[in-house]
């Protein structure tokens, strides 16, 4: 029987994959709907969201995505961004069902400008999401800077959601990327929750899945979580879904501080990298073992190729002149 089963959930209230219908505002997500809300509302130049891995981006984009009007905005999502500038605009393309095939840059472009104006003429923005953006190569960064200078009538045709880790913003700061962060109107950091929010995220989670008074965290397993993940989101549900099936295996309804503190040491010990340094030395005693056999053998081998030579050398014209005489 699965945790799932055995604490009579509808489904796993903790799972990895983001779902917006586990969406939990709490103070660093609400700020970063407030501010995609006005940076939308300006439809124009970039809007740029950042945070940890795990911290709540993508889920994030699902929430904006299903409150999106398709009527009033067309939405195109890029998930694959290593690309170089040209290779971008491609696939930029690709995300606007229009043709790539044997197509030089310039007709890209032009092909790109024209659907942006067709989606003006029916009353429509158009929202590019560009998610890992920390991957983009400087060239692709400026191609996006162009698009964006798309308008018409006094209007841009489109808008731009930069989505990245850290790092991203490091890059922004950089002189070459000016340009670029002069267009941008809007930006937010997806900070971790805080302790006190940890504790509400829990039980959000838990109502969801439909949980009935059990399973639940006590305050103490709440403080334990929190600080074994910094309060990133992706990190709870890894630590909460392991101590939801511990519990289930010890048949306890409540998981407490001393359940959590097992869990974080058993994933511990999980990541920890094994010291590799007594079988480097095996294997190096082993093969200086081979190379001292294989020095016998050679030294064996030349002793007895000299004793064979000596022998031809000394006994066999004789016996040559022996067999002639007969």
């Amino acid at each position: 029987m699965s945790y799932i089963e055995h604490f009579g959930l509808n489904e796993a209230p903790f799972a990895l994959t983001p779902d917006p219908r586990f969406w939990f505002e709490s103070g660093t997500h609400k700020k970063a709907i407030s501010y995609l809300g006005y940076g939308l509302a300006q439809a124009e130049g970039f809007v740029v969201v950042t945070g940890e891995i795990g911290a709540g981006k993508t889920t994030l984009v699902g929430l904006l995505m299903e409150r999106l009007d398709p009527a009033r905005v067309a939405t195109v999502r890029l998930n694959m961004t290593q690309v170089e500038g040209e290779d971008l605009l491609r696939l930029v393309a690709q995300g606007f069902n229009l043709p790539v095939e044997d197509t030089a840059k310039a007709q890209l472009i032009d092909r790109i400008e024209r659907y942006l104006l067709d989606r003006a003429r029916e009353g429509r923005k158009t929202l590019l999401i560009v998610d890992e953006a920390q991957g983009l190569p400087h060239s692709a960064l400026e191609e996006l800077r162009m698009l964006s200078n798309f308008q018409s009538g006094g209007k841009a045709l489109l808008q731009i959601l930069l989505l990245g880790q850290p790092e991203f913003r490091q890059r922004l700061a950089s002189p070459a990327l000016e340009q670029l962060r002069q267009r941008v109107i809007a930006t937010h950091h997806l900070d971790g929750m805080t302790a006190n929010e940890v504790h509400g995220y829990l039980d959000h989670r838990l109502s969801i899945a439909g949980a009935i008074e059990r399973p639940s965290f006590d305050d103490v397993a709440c403080d334990a979580l929190f600080a074994a993940s910094a309060g990133i989101p992706r990190r709870i549900n890894q630590l909460a879904t392991r101590a939801l099936l511990l519990a289930a295996l010890d048949n306890h309804d409540v998981v407490d501080g001393a359940l959590v503190d097992k869990v974080v040491a058993d994933q511990d010990a999980d990541e920890t990298v094994p010291n590799l340094t007594p079988v480097a030395d095996d294997q190096s005693a082993r093969i200086a073992q081979l190379e001292a056999q294989l020095a016998a053998q050679e030294a064996s081998l030349r002793r007895v190729l000299t004793l064979m030579i000596d022998w031809v050398e000394r006994d066999a014209p004789t016996d040559f002149a022996r067999a002639r005489s007969a």
